[in-house]
């Protein structure tokens, strides 16, 4: 294989016009100019083995050498997706760019346990996050997930975007707490590609719908002043495939169906000040009080291992916060011939200027309440967040309740909710059904052609570099380098400013 080739830009090419880089950095300056596809090919074929090197199964132990540099490899893979657009242009063209998402999508369900690997979680997720911003992105996660990667996860049948979701699932309903400011990046994602996708399967629609059964409880939605907005943007992926990928989707269709009370408890919540402090005081269930969903849930993939926490003593480095998610992605709308127009920043109930409140704090200490569900949490954790959520002040008002619930976006639903509903009990009754592959079927042929509310332009959130996230990537880049030549003790007497060492 040849190694990369690069050419000079042609004479009319400035600087200027280029992505602003270091003074003398020539190593950036020559990524930025590859160009030739020969070149992107080789690139992004040998990242992709790199980074699924580790996934491998053999019949012989250690017949592979597993290597261990993945952090770095994102680092570089993002380094060129930032610096090289037609390079990220090239990544999305083709179904190769599954070949980097599905070793992400491991590596993020494999540390979502370990508190030494939150950096990795956040590359992992920024890398998709840039990605989900393209259109040919959600195009290509329909592509059907027949490689068998073991990972603890749900056996399921579908396409590389139920993998995705079930993924996301697991790292917000069992991931460390710390992972908790990204859950608005988890579900941006996932908002993004929404209207593209064809056919979700029986566990990712559900998985979804437990997603929202969680955030719209009223303890959890009145305990932090951001919690909201996970409710916005679950509704809006709902939306999405609702007016836009209707026929395909008949089990996120029935999924919806089955939990229509959500939808009405949502629609209905008490804001007066009684209510508020009731739920806020209310004795919580146990964490097992919503079920977890599918019959399949037991059962995981085989030759998988549970994700593990750090090993007690394992050294991390500290990270500034990262930016809230309306100053990390800008929003774009679709037009009708699928080009994208960049909308002007307003305050939005999913993106208030609120949401920036964390940054400048440590991942270590940022908690804005958003992790204490509980369904996911145990009760001394619950008892221990609540107490550091009341020292934070925050004090929910009838009219705070009143400026986001009459936002929420439920007219799309409810319309189908009152279409349908009676059609299927018609049919339960008619013919007796409880076998809900009879049903699925029905709504597999069924249309509302006419009967939703006008569809909504499709809104795409996507990821701006700014200085916030590129003061974090450059601490995160420096730890790993740290980390990685702490023994022999190359640092030993040196002042390292940037991050702290910590021991988990």
């Amino acid at each position: 294989a040849s190694s990369p080739h690069t050419d000079s830009p042609p004479a009319t090419a400035t600087l200027d016009d280029q992505d602003p880089v270091g003074p003398d950095n020539l190593f950036v300056n020559y990524l930025s100019r590859i160009h030739r596809e020969e070149d992107f090919h080789f690139i992004l074929k040998g990242v992709a083995r790199l980074l699924t090197n580790p996934l491998i199964q053999t019949y012989l132990p250690n017949s592979t050498k597993k290597i261990q540099f993945h952090q770095e490899l994102l680092v570089l893979f993002w380094k060129l997706c930032d610096f090289n657009k037609k390079f990220l242009f090239f990544v999305l063209k083709s179904s190769d760019v599954l070949d980097v998402l599905v070793p992400i999508l491991y590596y993020l369900n494999d540390a979502r346990a370990d508190q030494s690997r939150v950096g990795l979680m956040h590359i992992g997720v920024f890398i998709l996050l840039l990605l989900s911003g393209e259109r040919n992105f959600g195009v290509r996660l329909n592509k059907p997930y027949s490689v068998r990667v073991p990972m603890d996860i749900p056996v399921f049948t579908g396409t590389h975007a139920d993998l995705l979701i079930v993924v996301f699932h697991k790292i917000i309903t069992s991931g460390h707490q710390r992972l908790q400011p990204l859950f608005d990046c988890l579900l941006t994602i996932v908002v993004n590609v929404s209207p593209y996708l064809k056919s979700l399967s029986m566990v990712a629609a559900n998985k979804l719908l437990h997603l929202l059964e969680a955030f719209s409880t009223p303890w959890f939605l009145f305990s932090a002043s951001q919690n909201h907005h996970l409710v916005f943007f679950l509704l809006e992926v709902f939306n999405n495939i609702i007016q836009y990928q209707f026929d395909g989707n008949c089990n996120l269709v029935y999924a919806i169906i089955r939990k229509r009370n959500v939808f009405h408890q949502l629609a209905n919540l008490p804001s007066d000040p009684s209510s508020i402090q009731k739920a806020l005081q209310r004795k919580k269930k146990s964490p097992e009080a919503i079920s977890r969903t599918s019959s399949q849930e037991g059962l995981s993939m085989e030759g998988s291992r549970p994700a593990a926490p750090a090993e007690p003593g394992t050294l991390k480095t500290s990270l500034i916060a990262t930016p809230g998610i309306d100053k990390l992605t800008e929003k774009s709308q679709v037009s009708e011939d699928g080009t994208m127009i960049s909308l002007q920043k307003t305050d939005s109930p999913q993106t208030p200027s609120d949401n920036s409140g964390i940054a400048g704090v440590s991942d270590t200490e940022s908690n804005s309440g958003r992790d204490n569900e509980d369904v996911f949490y145990t009760e001394t954790e619950r008892r221990r967040l609540s107490n550091v959520s009341s020292a934070a002040q925050w004090i929910p008002t009838p009219d705070w309740v009143l400026s986001w619930k009459t936002k929420l976006p439920l007219q799309t639903i409810m319309r189908l909710l009152q279409v349908l509903v009676p059609q299927v009990e018609k049919i339960c009754i008619d013919k007796g059904l409880t076998d809900e592959s009879e049903i699925l079927k029905f709504l597999q042929h069924g249309t509302l052609v006419g009967l939703l509310p006008v569809p909504h332009p499709i809104l795409i959130r996507k990821y701006q570099a700014n200085a916030g996230t590129a003061m974090w990537f450059r601490t995160y880049m420096w730890g790993v380098i740290y980390l990685r030549n702490v023994d022999p003790p190359i640092w030993y007497d040196t002042d390292v400013k940037l991050f702290e060492i910590q021991r988990v």
